[in-house]
């Protein structure tokens, strides 16, 4: 074969020919036409009907459930607004409360200090009240007791220490009413002339006590029942003063 041949290409000399005989290309597609409503299937149109029927249906539903969701919404915007209003007024009033509590308290407050003055005064002026008091304790009560039996006693008791007062030198005299119905040994307030008599009675009671061995008793203020019970004898504090003499001991 020549190089002329071999340059030449082959190709089928009748071309107008060529590709009838051929089958067409597969990328041609055919159109497909929209079945029309009556040409479709009776089942599939129920099926059609009843799916538009439940769609609304259930767009009704969902209307009147949205009517009632919307009224609650409304019924539940004006009770909050009704507890904003509610929560307002209280706070207002709370306010109006804490500053009456306030004032309140610093008024309690002065009241307080006040009372603290007064209990100081009146502290002092039992104090000065009681200045030449003296109390006997746990002596028993005589059948028909008066002034008179209580002033022999006191007498008695201060020859007995050492003292020897006379009639003049007791200003008063009276034993405590019990709190209790059938109490007997009550307390014996005496109240002596002066300070000075006081302080040596009280001496004079203390140096007793400690120089002899029986200590006094009922039978040395001239009582003859119930001799050997003990008697005590001390200044008369007031109230407070009893109460931190208690707390001291």
């Amino acid at each position: 074969m020549s190089s002329a041949q071999l340059n030449k290409s082959l190709s089928d000399p009748n071309v107008a020919e060529v590709g009838n005989d051929r089958t067409p290309p597969n990328y041609i597609s055919v159109r497909s036409k929209r079945m029309r409503e009556e040409d479709l299937p009776t089942e599939f149109c129920k099926f059609k009907e009843e799916m538009k029927e439940m769609f609304k249906s259930f767009m009704t539903a969902q209307k009147t459930e949205l009517k009632v969701i919307t009224a609650n919404l409304k019924e539940i915007q004006q009770t909050n607004f009704n507890i904003e209003a509610s929560v307002a007024r209280l706070s207002t009033q709370n306010e109006e409360f804490q500053r009456k509590i306030e004032s309140l308290e610093l008024q309690a407050k002065k009241d307080r200090e006040y009372i603290a003055i007064l209990e100081d005064t009146v502290e002092d002026l039992q104090r000065s009240s009681r200045k030449s008091c003296i109390e006997l304790k746990n002596v028993p009560r005589a059948p028909k007791e008066t002034s008179d039996d209580l002033i022999n006693m006191v007498l008695c008791l201060s020859k007995k220490i050492g003292l020897d007062l006379v009639t003049k030198d007791i200003k008063d005299i009276h034993r405590v009413q019990g709190k209790k119905v059938g109490t007997n040994n009550t307390p014996i307030i005496v109240e002596l002339g002066s300070s000075i008599i006081k302080s040596d009675m009280l001496r004079k009671t203390k140096s007793y006590n400690i120089k002899n061995k029986t200590k006094l008793q009922a039978k040395h203020l001239g009582l003859t029942s119930n001799e050997d019970t003990p008697v005590f004898i001390s200044e008369q504090l007031t109230a407070k003063g009893a109460r931190l003499f208690f707390l001291a001991r």
